[in-house]
């Protein structure tokens, strides 16, 4: 089993994302011996927004097949995903632009847009400073979670959950209470895949 684990915070030691997706691998590698694991930090590393080469020469392309090898290469693939003004970090934006490729993660047919990345599983630890589930004021600012769902699911990939924290910045105990459910989440997620 081949597992992707892929960080997008800029905070870093201070990253409730980052936390949750160390978590969530350690429970992988503990339930799974010999599970190989890739991590790529895109804030550390960031890949170059994806734009078209003049020429032919795409100076960014090395970097760019590297990690879309790495994600359709991977079962497993474990996402940092903070909310950054409603929607995802610059730096995942970026990495989604290297992987939704047209006749490698998906392609278009005369029946409409078929996913070819099908077959693994995505797992995205959310963190917000707010509360945007459904059902809450907020939730019709969530450019996240919808993003992420429908792109992934454009990409063929149907099994893809989140472990959320929300509320990070309404105090310290809403922020312990929202971290601690979130972890707690986390062993149900690997028992539910059993």
């Amino acid at each position: 089993m081949k597992l992707l684990h892929i960080d997008a915070s800029a905070l870093g030691a201070h990253s409730v994302s980052r936390g949750l997706t160390a978590a969530v691998v350690a429970e992988f590698v503990r339930n799974h011996p010999g599970i190989e694991v890739t991590y790529r930090d895109l804030h550390a590393a960031p890949l170059a927004p994806w734009a078209l080469p003049a020429g032919d020469d795409d100076p960014n392309a090395a970097e760019g097949a590297k990690a879309l090898e790495e994600f359709l290469d991977a079962d497993v693939v474990v996402i940092g995903a903070p909310m950054y003004n409603f929607g995802i970090s610059s730096t995942l934006k970026a990495w989604i632009d290297r992987i939704a490729v047209a006749g490698k993660t998906f392609r278009y047919t005369s029946a409409g847009p078929e996913g070819l990345a099908g077959g693994k599983r995505v797992i995205v630890a959310s963190s917000r400073g707010g509360i945007y589930a459904p059902g809450t004021p907020a939730a019709a600012m969530d450019f996240q979670e919808p993003y992420l769902r429908a792109l992934f699911g454009f990409l063929g990939v149907t099994d893809i959950e989140f472990v959320r924290a929300e509320g990070l910045a309404m105090g310290d105990d809403h922020k312990t209470n929202a971290i601690g459910g979130a972890m707690a989440g986390i062993g149900g997620l690997l028992r539910k895949a059993a």
